[in-house]
């Protein structure tokens, strides 16, 4: 909630937003968060709220929780879900395609890996991700919540107490590995196949190779160990193993190199954009209000929670949120107990 002059006021429930908005004395701000500012009000009491971040690499949880004289309640909650994966195969693609250039009548790409150096404090791009993705939202949530402090969870693990809970003391010393040579700890897990190719390529001489190779900053762990065949395992150099899965299944038929599309914006509409479509006569006549997906042909898709309109003229549609590169859904509302619902009455 926001007063007159853009500056956050505290949170309120959703039966209060609809109330202010029905009797005329608030506006919609923004859709995503779902954000309000009233006409007639200038400042206002606020209570601080804390912003506490628990971070993971697939999803991030996000809460506002107002500190109240008697008590902590939560206000707000947001699940952040990340594309690091996403992000790992596409920059593995791009390296299988170029690399696959050398072998094919192209003009010569020469290896550029020796040059490059990592700047200090280098991150992995999936990680750079997850963090600008958290900034990002709490720089906005700033800007609509009066946040005074923040916390974030950060945690280390132990792998090998996750792996066997009873482990202590002389037990890390005695691990999977005790009593055995790496090499031979391999032959016995794979049972003196390749993991490769499970023997097809009919290459009798078996090596201990890194599955992420140490070029490529691969860990010289046990876990990324395998036993691979000399055929395998010189045809995959150092190549990463999505990167040279692609690069054998591009052997067989004709490399298709894509580029990245432009972002076209058509009648000052682009796609992701929250509009409403309001279609007066015509089979597709009604409101409709989500995501578009523009055609330079000025005829638009619709993304309702219904299902998809198609053949939306531009002229129908209005904007009401630009796209900010995030699909958004709702989930289920923070349940409050008792004492949490009489201390927003006290305040209020």
């Amino acid at each position: 909630m926001l007063d007159n002059q853009k500056q956050p006021l505290m949170p309120c429930s959703s039966a209060r937003a609809r109330q202010l908005l029905r009797d005329g004395k608030a506006a919609v701000f923004r859709r995503y968060p779902f954000t309000i500012i009233l006409k007639d009000r200038a400042g206002g009491d606020t209570q601080p709220l804390s912003l506490n971040v628990d971070p993971g690499s697939k999803t991030t949880g996000v809460a506002l929780v107002a500190e109240y004289q008697r008590g902590q309640c939560a206000a707000w909650a947001l699940h952040i879900g990340h594309r690091g994966q996403q992000i790992k195969s596409v920059l593995d693609g791009r390296r299988g395609i170029r690399r696959s250039r050398r072998n094919r009548k192209t003009r010569c790409r020469a290896p550029r890996f020796l040059n490059r150096t990592r700047p200090r404090g280098w991150l992995a791009p999936s990680v750079v991700s997850r963090v600008h993705n958290v900034e990002t939202w709490a720089k906005r949530l700033t800007q609509f919540a009066p946040i005074v402090s923040a916390n974030v969870e950060t945690v280390r693990f132990d792998t090998q107490i996750m792996e066997n809970p009873n482990m202590a003391g002389m037990d890390y010393q005695q691990g999977s590995l005790f009593g055995w040579e790496l090499r031979e700890y391999l032959l016995y897990r794979h049972k003196h196949t390749c993991a490769y190719c499970d023997g097809l390529a009919g290459d009798a001489v078996l090596e201990k190779e890194h599955i992420v190779p140490r070029a490529l900053g691969g860990s010289n762990r046990r876990a990324n160990h395998v036993i691979s065949c000399r055929t395998c395992n010189e045809d995959k150099g150092s190549l990463y193993p999505n990167a040279w899965a692609q690069l054998c299944s591009q052997r067989s038929g004709k490399l298709n190199a894509t580029r990245a599309k432009k972002t076209s914006v058509v009648n000052g509409f682009k796609t992701g954009d929250m509009v409403a479509a309001s279609v007066p006569t015509g089979k597709k006549q009604g409101v409709y209000v989500g995501r578009v997906a523009v055609r330079s042909s000025g005829s638009f898709n619709v993304q309702t929670k219904s299902g998809v309109v198609q053949g939306v003229s531009h002229k129908h549609c209005r904007i009401l949120q630009r796209s900010d590169g995030y699909n958004f859904t709702y989930g289920a509302a923070i349940p409050l107990c008792p004492k949490a619902q009489s201390l927003l009455a006290e305040t209020r």
